[in-house]
């Protein structure tokens, strides 16, 4: 155990901030923090857009489902999977880039690459005392997204990080047990064990809904996922992806 693993293991999400902006060398640090990550290849295929002002702010946060905290944070990053540069790259070295480009292979490069760099931004920003939100709610309207950020052909905003002073910290979330998402050598073959590890975990869930809603909420993690995968949502996505010129081949 050290500092940074505990940083690590002390991570919730915070949705309530104090009316406090962020100042330029904290914005510097965790873009610095951020591109720091690991890239494929060196392809460094994501771009992150800085939102501060405040109209703009305020847009995002009503296309990502009216998610208040997405205009009170000291500081919005979008984090977008970026090819555009590697089409530009294609024309200073007069080369045709077109098929690697829209090939599924590079799109999921540049959403791991800006996954990564979105973890090491979310670890500096809470090394310096600030809060985290990742907000997936963005890709509810990415056509309108797109727009507000101007982002051209071959960039995709994925999601955002809202940062901030925190106002408030909820109690932190348990996740599963480590040796239900850790396999040793191969994935787990015994159904039946599988399924009691769901229900273990279930009870454990239960339990903090129960003490963190004083009885109000009880439900478990299977029936909370079950409903909300059964909802079908934002199945426009292959298109726009590929209207975007990307994962097309």
């Amino acid at each position: 155990m050290n500092e940074m693993i505990q940083l690590m293991k002390d991570h919730r999400s915070v949705r309530h901030f104090e009316d406090k902006r962020l100042t330029k060398e904290q914005i510097k640090e965790i873009v610095t923090a951020a591109q720091s990550a690991s890239t494929s290849s060196f392809v460094q295929a994501y771009s992150i857009i800085g939102v501060s002002d405040q109209q703009k702010k305020e847009k995002l946060a009503e296309l990502a489902g009216n998610q208040g905290f997405v205009a009170d944070s000291g500081h919005f990053f979008v984090f977008c999977a970026d090819l555009h540069r590697h089409e530009v790259i294609a024309e200073l070295e007069g080369i045709d880039l077109t098929e690697s480009i829209e090939s599924t292979e590079k799109f999921m490069v540049a959403l791991i690459d800006a996954a990564l760099a979105a973890e090491n931004a979310s670890l500096a920003a809470e090394s310096m005392g600030l809060g985290i939100c990742y907000v997936g709610g963005l890709r509810n309207q990415l056509q309108e997204v797109s727009e507000v950020l101007k982002t051209p052909d071959h960039v995709i905003p994925l999601f955002g990080l809202a940062v901030g002073y925190p106002e408030k910290r909820n109690a932190q979330k348990p996740r599963l047990p480590m040796n239900h998402i850790y396999h040793e050598n191969e994935y787990e073959q015994d159904k039946d064990i599988y399924i009691q590890e769901l229900q273990a975990y279930n009870e454990v869930v239960s339990a903090y809904y129960k003490e963190r809603t004083a009885g109000k909420r009880d439900d478990t993690w299977t029936s909370q996922i079950a409903g909300m995968f059964e909802r079908k949502k934002r199945m426009y996505m292959k298109q726009f992806v590929q209207e975007k010129g990307l994962d097309k081949r």
